[in-house]
């Protein structure tokens, strides 16, 4: 399987769904950095928007990948793609993250049209809504956005397709970690904070014990955004 994750507009959680929905999902993938931001060299191939070609020739060759397209090298992608005629037949799937910013949400509408311009048929692209908060209601905050898809039909609007607001996900840059390792370290944490004596020890504990919590529910969210949006 082979996904674009795409937005003209930075800060709508390209990164997040990238390395925390698909990557842990799809461990056989190539992962793909076309100039992003928030692209950490040690662990990912960095290629620069213009060299769409190189990046077309590996495609083609490869089983399973994860593109995760930089908000400065869209435009310069969209381009490229439109030059090698029927390169968007590589990608089995276009995931838009948006998020409830009205600069966010016309820049995703522009990505989705961007898309469906290239003749991208509409159940290739697909929204995900990001950082819906608790008390929130998707018809609300992403009205823009269902209204788009109402008139247009550009993209497949599955409104399972929730990433929730989480503070883990700023949380894990600084630890440099990811849920799963945090699912799989089965340190007793409570039991360190009860009964060491040292300070800096106690307190880095009980903050494991709090992102273990919030990466359980995440986990639970992810899972289900996935079984959604990919099938």
């Amino acid at each position: 399987m082979k996904i674009a994750v795409i937005n003209f507009s930075g800060n709508v959680g390209k990164s997040t769904v990238a390395k925390h929905l698909l990557a842990p999902r799809l461990p056989n993938a190539e992962f793909i950095a076309v100039e992003s931001i928030n692209a950490d060299e040690n662990d990912t191939d960095m290629i620069r928007g213009k060299q769409f070609g190189h990046l077309q020739e590996r495609m083609v060759t490869l089983n399973s990948a994860i593109v995760d397209i930089g908000a400065s090298n869209v435009e310069d992608f969209i381009s490229l793609m439109r030059a090698y005629r029927g390169s968007h037949e590589d990608f089995d799937y276009y995931l838009v993250p948006a998020v409830k910013e009205s600069k966010q949400i016309k820049d995703t509408i522009a990505t989705i049209q961007a898309l469906a311009d290239m003749d991208i048929p509409a159940n290739k692209i697909r929204v995900i809504f990001n950082k819906l908060e608790v008390d929130e209601t998707l018809e609300d905050v992403f009205y823009p956005l269902i209204s788009f898809y109402k008139d247009k039909k550009l993209y497949l609007l599955n409104k399972n397709a929730v990433l929730h607001y989480s503070e883990i996900y700023q949380r894990l840059r600084s630890f440099r970690l990811t849920i799963p390792d945090l699912l799989n370290d089965h340190t007793d944490y409570k039991i360190i904070a009860k009964h060491t004596s040292d300070v800096n020890e106690k307190s880095h504990a009980i903050t494991m014990v709090s992102l273990k919590r919030l990466a359980i529910s995440a986990k639970e969210n992810l899972d289900s955004v996935y079984n959604n949006v990919i099938n």
